[in-house]
């Protein structure tokens, strides 16, 4: 006759859990949503934007130039001279070739170095430049 205690002591396997699908998974989610998330790029200084009651929101910037009340120019960063915006531009370009600049200029700088930094931008081959302003309060 078998008894539950020997039937017991017959079936000593112990049960596993195999946990490497769940976390083959997990990496997998991971990639996918970093993939798909879209990543802030910005200029790399603090600029205040003039207000423009026709300002469009750019959703595809993807190369930016600042430029601070002091009419120094920053380009992934870094401060850059005037003169070297269009060879950045141009690798940028070289790596997106789609992409869009949006030349984000403090109020206070001097429109003249806006200018030669648009002017650079086309120069390098940039078919779609842009000038960066807010909307006004309350709108």
């Amino acid at each position: 006759m078998l008894t539950i205690s020997s039937a017991r002591r017959n079936n000593s396997s112990s049960v596993e859990l195999n946990i490497a699908p769940l976390i083959d998974m997990v990496f997998i989610l991971l990639i996918f949503f970093l993939v798909t998330t879209s990543f802030v790029k910005e200029t790399g200084v603090e600029v205040n934007r003039p207000t423009a009651a026709t300002a469009v929101n750019q959703t595809k910037a993807t190369i930016l130039i600042g430029i601070d009340a002091a009419d120094r120019i920053y380009f992934d960063h870094r401060e850059v001279d005037v003169r070297a915006v269009r060879a950045n531009v141009e690798r940028a370009l070289a790596e997106n070739p789609e992409g869009v600049v949006v030349v984000v200029a403090d109020r206070a700088s001097s429109t003249g170095t806006a200018i030669q930094v648009m002017d650079g931008c086309r120069l390098a081959g940039a078919a779609n430049v842009s000038l960066a302003a807010r909307l006004p309060e309350g709108t």
